[in-house]
């Protein structure tokens, strides 16, 4: 007797992957920025109907985090990432004449910044569900500034099977 793990499979689909870069600016030098909206929009015009929808930041000082948008809780954790990599600690990299490569012109001494997203992680992979993304009823996709205010980009990539007419087959969870 063959017994079926999952709640659905989907046959007779075709693979498909998407890609965007989002470019946006930043307002604040520590920010939570909810892009959850931004990506079921690129979720849904994907087509995409059982798969996954990747978001990396393309800075060193940003990160991505799943988590609920409360302000209290946002507030919370600005106190928190502050006291794990205070931007008045002694950093380095903040040391701008003894590095080995190449400062860009411009280039601020943001050591706080790069080892609060080392804490944070650059990239958070969400399932995919009958065309949307599987998150709780409360959680968010955020992006966090850590060095901002500046002009940031995220790149969201969805890849998965397009549901074919009539060739999902559910059924009920026991």
């Amino acid at each position: 007797m063959a017994i079926n793990l999952f709640v659905s499979e989907t046959v007779g689909s075709t693979f498909k992957v998407c890609s965007d870069v989002v470019h946006f600016e930043t307002e604040e030098r520590l920010q939570f920025v909810d892009l959850t909206e931004l990506v079921r929009e690129r979720v849904r015009r994907s087509g995409v109907a059982y798969g996954l929808v990747n978001v990396h930041t393309k800075h060193t000082t940003t990160a991505l985090v799943v988590n609920e948008n409360e302000p209290l809780l946002l507030m919370d954790f600005k106190d928190l990432v502050e006291k794990w990599a205070p931007r008045d600690a002694t950093y380095r990299h903040n040391d701008l004449q003894a590095r080995e490569f190449q400062v860009h012109p411009g280039e601020r001494p943001n050591g706080h910044a790069h080892a609060r997203a080392l804490l944070l992680g650059m990239a958070v992979s969400l399932n995919i569900t009958e065309g949307a993304i599987h998150l709780g009823e409360f959680q968010k996709i955020f992006l966090v500034e850590l060095d901002g205010m500046r002009r940031r980009s995220v790149s969201i990539l969805v890849l998965g099977l397009t549901a074919e007419p009539n060739e999902s087959r559910g059924r009920s969870a026991d």
